[in-house]
């Protein structure tokens, strides 16, 4: 980071910029003097010299989110910068960021707007089903964004404005407890909360989107489009990007000549295999293992350095490839990197060898192991992170030494397939030019009669994204209409109706 910047920025300008900025937040000059010296002793400010004066600023709090005005970066440097949205092509990871916030910032109009009534539960609900999306805005920021943007050395900004990602993430998540517990601390919450959120707003347009697209190349981001679609998107339809045909040929062609290679060396057999602890196996062989593992696992090296992680279809968490190369510290919030740290001296330290997590929902299971690595003259060699959706696992009772090719496992769903669908289809039957949906109809059913709905509920609300999980399988079969509402904070009329308007549409 401070190559790149002393290659892209002037080291003098850099230091009067952080003497201003830090004499304004201390308080010793107010913020009209504080624009004023820095018209007069910079003029136009870019983005990418306020985030180098960020990134060297050495003292950090741990309170920081909390102590420090989102919105004074952009009050501090207005008229000093142009802060107008770039002219981007539609597909440009930016330009969807820029997108999500647009509808953020109408989201944030509607509750300023509907703070001024009665409090409507089912209008509220609606609208908060909505603001969920942004942890997916969020989402991709922190595992494809800022990944690149640390591998260049700008990470105390990321980190920064990580803990106000998560921060704004909860706060939404308590809001929405609120309006079930204490209406009018909800409605004093909101405004707050729009402030909070259009702060972030300011601060990613100002100061991350710019310098990230002075920072980071054209090949990185075609790169990063892949990645933000395994993620997903917040709001917006994003048309899919087109497979990069010519990585992977030159990756396959890259393999054959290292197996020539090692081959050469006799380090592999002329077969291609490789020697490992019990076996031979190509390195081909060895990919397809892992791609095929029922379990997620990511390997972090010695140095502290994210190295490997098993690219499985049903991997638990979001991940991209642009976590490999990257500080493990980085890959967590600020408040919990403190936990990262002690795992990782107590491992080095030979303290102690393996430590456990799970997540334990109504309807999920996660189990997470962390094992310390040694090699055989007892080296610390790193850290291997295993963890699995264990919710399918759990529900299982009784023996099975059968064969038996059901994927639920259990009696209940291993009814004859023709005969539930035809059970499930009279459900879902039109009648007298309505549809005919009741908080008992079966999900699997609707599912048979429309089977775009599985795409669309997801839009409907993002809980419902776990339909497409492995833990599906379980689930569909035995959900109702009334379970779908119960499990996603919806209320059963509202989910009928937005259902049923899908149907509709598709007629």
């Amino acid at each position: 980071m401070k190559n790149y910047f002393s290659e892209n920025t002037d080291r003098k300008r850099i230091e009067k910029l952080q003497e201003i900025k830090e004499k304004f937040e201390e308080g010793k000059i107010d913020l009209q003097d504080a624009r004023k010296q820095l018209k007069e002793q910079l003029g136009k400010v870019r983005p990418l010299e306020i985030a180098a004066a960020e990134q060297e600023l050495t003292e950090l709090r741990e309170d920081q989110c909390q102590v420090e005005d989102m919105h004074n970066i952009t009050d501090l440097f207005e008229d000093l910068m142009d802060m107008s949205p770039p002219e981007l092509p539609k597909d440009h990871p930016i330009a969807h960021y820029y997108a999500e916030n647009e509808y953020a910032k109408k989201l944030m109009k509607s509750i300023e707007d509907l703070v001024q009534y009665p409090v409507i539960k089912n209008q509220w609900y609606e609208l908060y089903d909505e603001l969920k999306q942004i942890r997916i805005h969020y989402s991709r920021k922190q595992n494809q964004l800022y990944p690149v943007l640390e591998k260049k050395g700008f990470d105390r900004p990321t980190t920064t404005m990580w803990t106000f990602d998560d921060y704004i993430r909860d706060e939404i998540r308590d809001c929405r407890e609120l309006l079930d517990r204490d209406e009018e601390a909800f409605i004093e919450a909101q405004k707050t909360l729009v402030e909070d959120v259009l702060d972030l707003i300011d601060k990613e347009e100002s100061i991350l989107y710019p310098t990230s697209l002075e920072m980071i190349s054209r090949e990185e981001f075609e790169e990063m489009k892949e990645g933000d679609q395994e993620i997903g998107f917040a709001w917006i339809q994003v048309d899919k990007a087109k497979k990069r045909e010519m990585s992977k040929k030159n990756d396959s062609e890259f393999m054959k000549d290292l197996n020539l290679l090692l081959s050469k060396h006799q380090i592999i057999q002329d077969t291609g295999e490789l020697d490992v602890s019990t076996g031979k196996l190509t390195l081909e062989q060895i990919n397809l293992i892992y791609q095929h593992m029922p379990v997620d696992l990511s390997y972090v090296d010695e140095n502290e350095i994210v190295k490997f992680y098993t690219d499985t279809k049903h991997r638990v968490f979001p991940r991209s490839k642009n976590v490999i190369g990257r500080d493990v510290k980085n890959c967590h919030p600020r408040n919990s990197v403190h936990i990262v740290k002690e795992i990782v001296e107590k491992f080095r330290n030979k303290e102690e060898s393996e430590v456990e997590f799970w997540i334990n929902n109504e309807d999920l299971f996660i189990y997470i192991k962390y094992i310390a690595v040694h090699d055989d003259e007892g080296n610390f060699r790193g850290i291997l992170e295993m963890m699995q959706d264990c919710t399918h696992i759990r529900s299982l009772e009784g023996s099975q030494t059968l064969l038996s090719w059901s994927e639920e496992g259990n009696k209940e769903i291993q009814e004859d397939q023709e005969k539930v669908e035809t059970q499930e289809q009279a459900k879902t039957k039109e009648t007298n030019g309505e549809t005919n949906i009741t908080k008992d109809t079966r999900l699997k059913g609707l599912l048979v009669d429309y089977p775009g709905l599985k795409e669309y509920l997801p839009q409907i609300n993002p809980s419902f994204k776990m339909l497409q999980s492995p833990l599906a399988k379980v689930m569909i079969p035995k959900a109702t209409v009334e379970m779908m509402a119960e499990r996603s904070g919806m209320e059963v009329d509202v989910l009928i109706e937005k259902i049923e308007k899908y149907i509709i549409n598709k007629k």
